[in-house]
């Protein structure tokens, strides 16, 4: 009772919607079940992870496949929803934000030697496309309801921000070991590399937490959380990955949580 009455107070009572309700439960479960998953061996198919499907498009094409559809519906929103306050205006703007620079790296920052199988980018840009979705309705059902106590839409944005620079930082400095269409991968360094094998990550999962802060809505809390039980998953895999292709790989770099995971 008394964890409930706290949780209150960060954010909106959920509204009477089943589609964002079911949304809420179905998000944080399915990413979580995929971040076990990539932990166990089973992983989506790009980057180092992707392996030989007999289905394939190039990494870049299937990467702006991922990330055009959910900008797009960012973009959408402020037609289909011309109104809805600061806080609808700024939520709408992060997901473009985000977005926007997704595809302006997977064409201008990237280097990219292999494919993307067709099902993991189906699965993926079903993902976004859905969660984008979701977010934005969610926030629109909340208009008109009691505003939470605890006002979270400014340390959201900072937390955005930072999140959002230090990925493309991390992304530069992984794009700088090598050149377009070198395959031989090599043991990032620089940046927060020296503490975390996917500090890239790390910082997504900051820039979404603070979507989260900006929006206080229950689905955007179900939906940050699962994504970062996904890169749990992921970046085990990762640091194992790293830990079996070079024998100098160091041992007190972990996988996304510095000196702890």
């Amino acid at each position: 009772m008394v964890t409930s009455t706290i949780l209150w107070n960060f954010i909106y009572p959920p509204p009477p919607s089943l589609f964002t309700t079911a949304m809420s439960v179905v998000s944080v479960a399915t990413m979580a079940n995929g971040g076990l998953l990539e932990a166990r061996g089973f992983h989506q198919q790009y980057s180092k992870f992707a392996l030989t499907p007999d289905k394939k498009v190039p990494s870049r094409t299937g990467m702006l496949l991922l990330y055009s559809p959910p900008f797009l519906e960012g973009v959408a929103s402020f037609l289909i929803f011309p109104d809805g306050g600061l806080r609808f205006l700024v939520l709408r703007s992060a997901i473009c934000l985000h977005f926007f620079k997704r595809i302006l790296e997977v064409l201008f920052v990237h280097k990219f030697s292999g494919g993307m199988g067709v099902d993991s980018m189906v699965v993926i840009s079903l993902s976004y496309f859905l969660s984008t979705a979701t977010l934005i309705y969610s926030q629109h059902l909340s208009q008109g309801l009691p505003e939470p106590p605890v006002d979270l839409l400014y340390p959201g944005i900072s937390l955005f921000l930072i999140g959002i620079a230090g990925n493309l930082y991390h992304h530069i400095l992984l794009s700088r070991l090598r050149q377009e269409g070198e395959r031989d991968y090599k043991i990032p360094k620089g940046g927060m590399f020296g503490w975390v094998i996917c500090p890239h990550y790390l910082f997504e999962v900051i820039g979404f937490v603070g979507i989260t802060f900006i929006s206080q809505t229950v689905y955007s809390c179900s939906w940050s959380l699962g994504i970062f039980f996904y890169f749990l998953g992921r970046s085990y895999a990762t640091r194992r990955w790293y830990t079996s292709k070079f024998e100098d790989f160091p041992e007190d770099v972990k996988a996304l949580i510095p000196f702890i995971f």
